[in-house]
């Protein structure tokens, strides 16, 4: 099979990303480019979708965030209208 080659610009950091996933996953970025091509000419549409996944930054907030709620700390009152909440709020 006769190969081609493409070339595309991006940026360093997203080539290297994109290099180490596909190498944990196996493949290589190259064979990544060509299945996803494949995959385009097959169904003739672009399908994007990203995962759900919290970067170690906003896991150590929810995890301090827990710490809290179960310390009490940290925490305000629950406030049944607008007045209770401005109050509570000018004696902070």
């Amino acid at each position: 099979m006769k190969t081609a080659m493409i070339n595309i610009k991006t940026e360093t950091h997203v080539k290297a990303e994109a290099q180490k996933l596909a190498k944990e996953l196996g493949f290589s970025l190259s064979s990544i480019v060509t299945a996803s091509l494949k995959q385009f000419i097959r169904t003739r549409e672009v399908q994007f979708s990203m995962s759900h996944k919290m970067t170690p930054y906003l896991e150590g907030i929810l995890k301090q965030v827990d710490k809290d709620i179960k310390a009490n700390k940290n925490l305000s009152k629950n406030f049944t209208n607008i007045k209770e909440m401005d109050s509570y709020l000018d004696t902070l």
